[in-house]
């Protein structure tokens, strides 16, 4: 539809308009899918370009505005969004919340949640909200939100958006998290009741200046987004704990990044950091590449310029782009400008970085002793004979981070030749069974996969049915697929399933199992 505007005249537009229930944005729960049981739940996610089939816009994240809302729902239901809240009005049986968001945000940011919501108070900017019944584990959960938003602000600058607050979602959620301004989307699954997962958090924080107020003009440059946002949330982790556990984070997030590029293909022009997404869905585009890629190269940056210049430069380049959408090469130019006397600005190649498939054409020094600690155990369970009684017990771990045993998992999943009876064996030590934290049982779950356990089946199906986040679902179907034996009865599952699944999950897991074209 195109509408004309007289030139030289200020107009005012109102449109009716109703969604569809399909529209791809829209999550519609049914009672029996919340944690509470009794109430429906609304909730919408809109990255990349799903906010079209919510309300008339211009779709694109080149494109910023303020906006108002006002939200009419039954009692006893809470309305959320990605704005202030100013009021709320009692009309009978039913409510009336009123937002405003008065910085410009781009299409993708406008959120709206509608369930049987309470909530806590972490700080006086920030609470967490959920159903009820998760409340008091998400309050602890979350409890260093307002430390984690000062480490920011270290980082960033100055946060403009007034309030900070979390909303944990149903499990059908697709991602880890959204940074939906105001107020953060996360996962269930990061409640893993040691706050060991709350990097997402500070990830999702870190998006309030690199996504939100500094934004990629197009998708094709998303790594403006993601890449920065990684580099900042490891910035943060290091305030907080120490320099040694930001960059174990870096060689974690390394280890993901050459899954990725193993799955797409190292010549696959998806791997690139600027992509052309000609023709292309974004959210077929979607991968860790970006992420992980894209932080890579700023810690480079980082170390050729030395931290403390490089950390001027970043806050400077944030206070410069704020409230705008911009290229990668708008970053390029500033940073040569930023850094005009420095000639170690000549040593950057940019389309080596930038225009290059696979991974990054350099890898920075990283500390490793964190690392080397999962290297060894590793070692002896690949160097075990299987002879004798076994020599691994629960002391094993004693000594690990939550990260590094996530680690370790993740460096078992490269191994070609263990075998099933070790894998047996180290559950028994271990009982990664029953784990709570979702990085490791993704991983754990992974290598029993590979190596055919099919014992293992029944955890897995539970695993993947009760998360809706793609990053844990997508590559266990994907496994379950290449296991000939169970393709059959993975199909089965997630035909069975996919309507508790949001659209962009459910549309991407089909097409893993080869569903769809």
């Amino acid at each position: 539809m195109e509408i004309k505007i007289p030139p030289n005249k200020n107009c005012v537009i109102r449109i009716t308009y109703e969604t569809s229930k399909c529209a791809t944005a829209l999550q519609w729960l049914l009672p029996e899918q919340t944690f509470g049981k009794i109430h429906p739940y609304l909730f919408s996610q809109n990255q990349p370009a799903h906010a079209r089939s919510m309300l008339p816009c211009q779709d694109t994240p080149s494109i910023k505005s303020t906006y108002s809302a006002k939200i009419t729902v039954p009692k006893p239901l809470m309305a959320l969004m990605s704005a202030v809240p100013t009021e709320t009005v009692d009309c009978g049986d039913k409510r009336q919340f009123l937002f405003q968001q008065t910085v410009p945000v781009q299409s993708y940011l406008i959120a709206i949640a509608v369930g049987n919501l309470v909530s806590k108070t972490l700080s006086p900017v920030s609470k967490v909200w959920c159903e009820p019944e998760l409340i008091d584990k998400a309050a602890y959960e979350f409890e260093q939100t307002p430390e984690l938003l000062k480490a920011a602000e270290k980082v960033c600058g100055p946060y403009v958006w007034k309030i900070y607050d979390i909303l944990v979602m149903p499990p059908s959620f697709p991602f880890g998290g959204m940074e939906n301004p105001c107020l953060t989307f996360v996962t269930p699954t990061l409640i893993a009741g040691d706050r060991s997962l709350v990097n997402v958090v500070a990830h999702e924080i870190a998006h309030s200046w690199t996504g939100n107020l500094v934004t990629n003009c197009n998708f094709e440059h998303f790594w403006l987004n993601e890449g920065f946002t990684v580099y900042v949330e490891r910035r943060i982790n290091g305030l907080l704990k120490n320099e040694s556990s930001r960059e174990f984070a870096a060689l974690e997030g390394l280890e993901d990044l050459r899954q990725a590029v193993d799955v797409l293909g190292s010549e696959n022009p998806l791997t690139k950091l600027v992509v052309d997404l000609t023709g292309i869905d974004p959210d077929d585009a979607f991968s860790t590449c970006p992420y992980e890629k894209g932080h890579t190269f700023l810690f480079w940056l980082e170390k050729l310029f030395g931290a403390d210049k490089f950390n001027l430069f970043f806050k400077s380049y944030v206070d410069k782009f704020k409230y705008k959408s911009i290229s990668t090469n708008d970053f390029k130019s500033y940073l040569l400008s930023y850094f005009q006397d420095d000639d170690k600005s000549l040593q950057i190649d940019w389309d080596l970085w930038l225009d290059t498939p696979g991974m990054p054409p350099i890898i920075p020094h990283y500390d490793t002793s964190l690392q080397d600690a999962c290297v060894a155990l590793l070692e002896r369970w690949t160097k075990w004979d299987e002879s004798g009684e076994e020599p691994f017990n629960k002391s094993d771990l004693i000594e690990f981070e939550t990260n590094q045993t996530v680690q370790f998992l993740a460096l078992l999943l490269k191994v070609d030749n263990m075998t099933l009876s070790k894998i047996k064996a180290m559950q028994k030590a271990y009982n990664f069974n029953g784990s709570r934290n979702c990085e490791i049982l993704l991983r754990w779950l992974r290598t029993c996969i590979k190596v055919k356990w099919l014992e293992q089946l029944e955890w897995v199906f539970t695993f993947i049915n009760h998360s809706g986040r793609m990053k844990y679902v997508r590559p266990i179907y994907r496994d379950l697929y290449a296991w000939q034996e169970v393709r059959v009865q993975a199909i089965e599952n997630f035909e069975k399933n996919k309507t508790s699944m949001m659209y962009v999950c459910r549309h991407t897991v089909a097409k893993d199992l080869h569903l769809r074209d």
